[in-house]
C-alpha cells in the first residue's frame, strides 16, 4: 500500500502540461497556484495517518483544476464528525479493484478523480524480520503522476468544507514485487502511477475507460534506500 509520500514540487501547475492541458488551462492553473502555493506545505517524508494536504489536479467540466486535498477520503454522506475520524484512516488508499463498488469510494470514482504529482513514495521491505525503508521514484525524476480520487464532506456542526483525497492503488510491478513483500499481506501492491499520454483518460474517462487504467506502472522507477537521500530535494 502507500502511506507515506514526497511532495516538494514548487510549481505544481507545470505537470498539467503533462496531462494534454492547453495554454489558457496551464496560464489559469499557474494563476491559482501562485495564491495555494503560499498555504500549502512540501513534504520530503509525510505519513498519510498526519492526513497532509495534497495538491492535485481535478478535472471540472472537462477543464483542469488544482487545489489541496486532505490525505484520507471522506465522503459526502458521512453524517457527523465521530463518523469521519472511524473512517479517515482507513481510506488513505483505494483499492481501484473495487473503487466502483465501495460505497466509501465509488461516488468519487464516478464523477471525481485527481491526479496527485508526487516526487515518490516509501515502502519498507521485510528482511530477516527487520523493515528497510526505501524510496521509489521516477528514473528520470520527474514527479509521478499518481492516480487518486477527491471529495468534499460538509461539516454540519461547523459548516466547514473538508477537501479529500484516496491514493488509488494496483496490483504491483516486479519492482514493487520485490519491495512491497510484508509477509502479512495477500499480494503486493502500488500506487497506480499514469502514464502522461493517460492522465487526462483517468480524470475525464467513464468507468470502462478508468478500469483498464487500474494496472500495474510500466514507468521506469527506481528504489533507493532512504538512508542514501538524506536531504535530497527534487523541483517541479
Amino acid at each position: 500500500m502507500c502511506y507515506e509520500t514526497a511532495q516538494l514540487v514548487y510549481n505544481i501547475y507545470k505537470e498539467a502540461k503533462r496531462s494534454g492541458a492547453s495554454e489558457e488551462e496551464i496560464l489559469e492553473l499557474r494563476t491559482k497556484w501562485e495564491r495555494l502555493k503560499n498555504g500549502g506545505l512540501k513534504f520530503y517524508h509525510v505519513s498519510g495517518f498526519t492526513h497532509p494536504k495534497l495538491a492535485a489536479f481535478s478535472s471540472k467540466e472537462g477543464h483542469l483544476d488544482v487545489d489541496y486535498y486532505n490525505w484520507g477520503l471522506i465522503p459526502h454522506w458521512v453524517k457527523d464528525e465521530m463518523q469521519a475520524k472511524q473512517l479517515w484512516d482507513k481510506t488513505l488508499n483505494a483499492r481501484g479493484e473495487t473503487i466502483f463498488e465501495k460505497p466509501s469510494f465509488r461516488d468519487a470514482a464516478r464523477k471525481s478523480r485527481c491526479i496527485l504529482p508526487l516526487d515518490g513514495f516509501y515502502e519498507h521491505p521485510h528482511k530477516a524480520g527487520k523493515t528497510f525503508p526505501y524510496f521509489i521514484r521516477r528514473l528520470d525524476k520527474q514527479p509521478l503522476l499518481v492516480g487518486g480520487l477527491v471529495s468534499e464532506w460538509v461539516n454540519e456542526g461547523t459548516g466547514e468544507i473538508l477537501k479529500t483525497t484516496s491514493i488509488v492503488t494496483t496490483q504491483a510491478n516486479p519492482l514493487m514485487k520485490d519491495i512491497h513483500n510484508n509477509p502479512k499481506l495477500k499480494e503486493a501492491r502500488m500506487p497506480l502511477v499514469l502514464r502522461d499520454e493517460d492522465a487526462r483518460r483517468w480524470l475525464e474517462g467513464n468507468e470502462q475507460e478508468a478500469m483498464k487504467l487500474i494496472k500495474p506502472s510500466n514507468e521506469a522507477l527506481e528504489a533507493i534506500h532512504s538512508a542514501k537521500i538524506a536531504g535530497f530535494r527534487i523541483c517541479g
